[in-house]
């Protein structure tokens, strides 16, 4: 929590909103020789504007205006910018301003950022899972206490031995189940909750049980554009599910992938490590009949 105080008419200014209008206005006022407070809520400046192409009227490269205003604004000695941070609130009269930021931890050095907002969608502590201190029995079935035991043995004592662990658990069972997961914690001393940051981190982990058959469609754009999102909607009917889930049966799950590098082959849908190209909507209940066949044929021997 920090203050911008002016208890004086010191010429002090506060920019709010670091778009296109707030640099420029930060970089006149600046320059006419006042201390300028640029405020942005989200992790960078710029905006809008940095996120566009063209520019209209005149269809100019949106960059090319903004990049070297971003360079002043960082650059110029009577700027200073707050990004990442919240207005509480603002009190007083004109020329006499008290102004209140909350301004949210990084967790990162803050010279070295280029403003990119990398840290902001990946950090693992927004997605941690914070447990109570409890005390559970762990109990493990005769056949899941020795498949563990060969697990931790590979990797116990090796650095950074939590990754492989967990693969070769999901390999396994298809997802992480809980009491595995706390078996693990023990075994291995790790912290329970830092389990849980890594496990919801990576996409191919599940805390879910996932399908014996994996239904992934493509959306990537030649797949969308050759009918990718009627395909997705034949197998939610089809299988009564939504991008994510499981049938009851924890036989099929669904669920989408930005590419699979097949665009020739567009539209893509794989089952498992099965990959079918050219796929068509009317195909979807004859290729979930092929899966339920090939169970029930084994079911019979």
């Amino acid at each position: 929590m920090g203050n911008v105080d002016n208890t004086q008419k010191s010429g002090s200014v506060l920019v709010i909103g670091a778009g296109i209008a707030g640099i420029q206005s930060s970089l006149e006022l600046a320059n006419s020789g006042y201390k300028v407070y640029l405020f942005e809520e989200t992790p960078a400046i710029g905006g809008i504007m940095a996120q566009l192409d063209k520019t209209f009227p005149t269809n100019d490269c949106a960059m090319c205006i903004l990049s070297p205003k971003l360079v002043d604004c960082g650059r110029h000695p009577n700027i200073e910018i707050i990004t990442n941070a919240d207005l509480e609130k603002i009190s007083g009269k004109a020329g006499k301003f008290t102004v209140t930021v909350n301004k949210i931890p990084r967790y990162i050095d803050e010279e070295k950022c280029t403003g990119c907002g990398d840290c902001t969608q990946n950090c693992p502590v927004t997605k941690a899972v914070y447990l109570e201190p409890e005390e559970v029995e762990i109990q493990l079935d005769p056949e899941d206490m020795e498949r563990m035991k060969k697990i931790i043995q590979e990797y116990k004592g090796k650095e950074g031995a939590l990754v492989p662990v967990l693969h070769d658990i999901n390999i396994s069972y298809s997802y992480l189940p809980e009491n595995i997961l706390r078996y693990i914690s023990e075994e291995l001393d790790i912290p329970l909750s830092l389990i849980y940051q890594i496990a919801t981190f990576y996409n191919a982990f599940s805390l879910k049980p996932k399908g014996k058959y994996t239904v992934n469609v493509c959306f990537g754009t030649a797949c969308y554009i050759k009918g990718g999102n009627r395909i997705l909607e034949a197998f939610e009917r089809e299988l009564r599910i939504r991008p994510g889930n499981t049938t009851e049966d924890l036989m099929f799950g669904l669920d989408t992938i930005s590419c699979f590098g097949c665009c020739g082959q567009a539209p893509v849908v794989t089952v498992n490590e099965d990959i079918y190209g050219h796929f068509r909507v009317i195909q979807v209940p004859k290729l979930i009949n092929r899966y339920k066949e090939v169970e029930n044929a084994k079911i019979e021997t």
